[in-house]
């Protein structure tokens, strides 16, 4: 299942790997300057980051389980469990953001000294991290919904660390200590942001859903467009991980041997191919001879051959 893309796999999973180890020791560092210099901001950053450390150890633990082959009791491989672990990743990070906003508000009511030098330098070297990782995701972010869930949280680090840096330099100016829970509230909206999206694609996913970007009826179109097919019904189109779609559905034909039908069923193949469409189970249904009694509707039934085509 996973045989197409090993090599990017292979290169990405060590990133990922090295990026977890970076980001935790940095997050336990970052926690410790955000206490040592009074910044929530920091510390909003850090509760930021080990999310990211999260993110990371699902993305890297999602890329294995994919590449797992499918066994007796999983028959669809472990694709599911990387988009179970971006759900829970994101439910994760609004939960963060949250307790982030409730201390924000403590500190506008009554602000705190921040020590605006520690605060710059820190998200500095975050910014430099988030910066490095995020050139090692790249290539990966576009097949798969936990790198991209990754992705995305290094780039919010990102933009988080050149907002404190610049928030530092306007506490050192200005001394007005509120920039530090403003940022952190700012910082906090952005998690919520990008979270959001990653909740309701994971989502969609695991109920089932019709996979992002196609339409049941332009593929209900293009099927009834291949040549010997009748009609189309019962249609069921839905994703296995974030990026295999599989589909089943009822296809009517005119009454034919199996040896005639198996190229319509070829043909069809091709045709949901262009959808991204590669796990199909297509049910042939005969037109039933109207005219006769249900002795005759009931020779048609058996006469269903059931293909399987992959």
């Amino acid at each position: 299942m996973a045989h197409h893309h090993h090599h990017p796999a292979h290169a990405t999973g060590w990133v990922l790997r090295v990026s977890l180890v970076a980001t935790l020791a940095f997050t336990a560092f970052e926690v410790f300057a955000g206490v040592r210099s009074h910044s929530l901001a920091l510390l909003s950053d850090a509760g930021h980051n080990f999310t990211d450390a999260l993110a990371l150890a699902l993305a890297a633990a999602g890329l294995y389980l994919q590449s797992k082959p499918a066994d007796q009791s999983k028959t669809y491989g472990y694709q599911r469990a990387g988009v179970i672990a971006a759900f829970l990743n994101a439910a994760t990070l609004i939960v963060i953001s949250l307790i982030i906003f409730w201390e924000a508000v403590a500190r506008f009511m009554k602000p705190e000294p921040v020590n605006d030098r520690m605060m710059l330098w820190v998200a500095a070297a975050a910014l430099v991290l988030n910066g490095a990782i995020m050139l090692g995701l790249n290539t990966g972010k576009k097949s798969d919904i936990n790198i991209r869930a990754a992705f995305v949280h290094m780039l919010g680090d990102a933009l988080g660390a050149v907002a404190i840096i610049l928030g530092a330099i306007a506490i050192r100016y200005t001394g007005w200590t509120y920039i530090d829970p403003a940022l952190s509230i700012a910082l906090g909206i952005l998690i919520i942001y990008t979270a959001w999206d990653i909740v309701q694609e994971s989502l969609n996913i695991l109920l089932e859903g019709l996979p992002r970007g196609l339409e049941l009826s332009k593929v209900t179109k293009g099927m009834r467009g291949v040549a010997g097919v009748l009609d189309v019904h019962d249609l069921h189109i839905w994703s296995l991980g974030s990026n295999t779609h599989a589909l089943s559905c009822h296809v009517l034909i005119d009454d034919m041997p199996p040896s005639e039908s198996e190229s319509i069923l070829k043909r069809l193949n091709v045709a949901l191919c262009d959808f991204g469409i590669h796990h199909t189970t297509i049910q042939f249904e005969h037109v039933p001879c109207v005219l006769s009694d249900n002795g005759c509707r009931m020779a048609a039934d058996d006469r269903h051959s059931h293909n399987h085509g992959h």
